[in-house]
């Protein structure tokens, strides 16, 4: 007996980059936060030449500012108008569209006029006025999955969007919650979210990462990730989100599990050759 196919999504479009319906997959991948105004341009620049090499669609994404770190005195950014000139100046550069987190409804419209798309960190998933201000800004919506959400329950986040008349919304899955200090993916989700519509993102930097496992900060386990990622892609992710870094070990926020810059390629090439084992573009 064949296993049912995942559900048909919608395409969405980011800037330049189109994924979800029967598209490949895309990826969203860069530091998890901008450090300084060169590293993230460094970084962009590899990402677009690895674009190009791989044909892989690229959407760079980097935090201006992480304001759910662990600890008080955690390195959060360079801040918001810093952060968003440093993101115009990727684009600028490299042509890949640019994605960054907004965190209250009142930064929304300072980063659409500046980011391709959105992002609601997993924490805030359900505030409703930060929703409704990303979804009025006709901006494509990433909306991080909470760690304390089951996949079905992702609809509501979807009609608080729709309500603006936006469904350029992409939902991304990044683990839950399980026990002290730990996450676990359940790849159900992939398929039981994608059931709404939108497009499903596989993260496979946050569903390895230690939340407060380090005790003033997180800690994670980089090692797992292309195991993650293989699995998502078996199971039928529309795109993936991967925090990249030339040294993760001197990165000043999430290092343990962010993936060496070096080693994005070949994972693009395993997600690659799963797809076309199993049938797919």
């Amino acid at each position: 007996m064949s296993l049912p196919r995942n559900p048909l999504t919608r395409e969405v479009t980011v800037g330049s980059v189109r994924f979800g319906g029967e598209l490949p997959p895309a990826l969203i991948a860069g530091p998890c936060v901008i450090e300084d105004e060169q590293t993230p341009l460094r970084i962009a620049k590899r990402l677009a030449k690895i674009s190009r090499s791989s044909g892989w669609p690229i959407v760079f994404k980097a935090s201006y500012d992480k304001a759910n770190r662990t600890s008080v005195d955690s390195f959060r950014g360079i801040g918001r108008k810093e952060g968003l000139a440093v993101l115009a100046c990727v684009w600028q550069e490299t042509g890949l569209p640019v994605l960054s987190d907004v965190h209250s409804a009142s930064q929304v419209e300072e980063c659409a006029g500046i980011l391709d798309c959105l992002q609601i960190p997993a924490f805030l998933c359900r505030q409703t006025d930060l929703l409704l201000a990303a979804g009025k800004t006709g901006k494509a919506v990433n909306v991080k999955k909470g760690q304390f959400l089951a996949p079905d329950q992702v609809g509501n986040i979807l009609d608080k969007l729709a309500s603006t008349g936006n469904e350029n919304v992409c939902l991304t899955e990044r683990g839950v919650s399980f026990g002290y200090g730990n996450l676990v993916t359940d790849f159900r989700s992939i398929p039981k979210m994608q059931v709404f519509g939108a497009p499903v993102v596989f993260d496979g930097t946050h569903s390895v990462q230690e939340p407060g496992g380090l005790g003033t900060k997180s800690g994670g386990d980089r090692e797992m990730v292309p195991y993650l990622v293989r699995a998502a892609a078996a199971a039928g992710a529309d795109a993936f989100f991967l925090e990249v870094h030339e040294d993760p070990e001197k990165a000043l926020s999430d290092g343990p599990n962010m993936l060496y810059l070096d080693d994005l390629e070949d994972l693009l090439n395993e997600i690659t050759a799963i797809r076309q084992a199993l049938g797919r573009k």
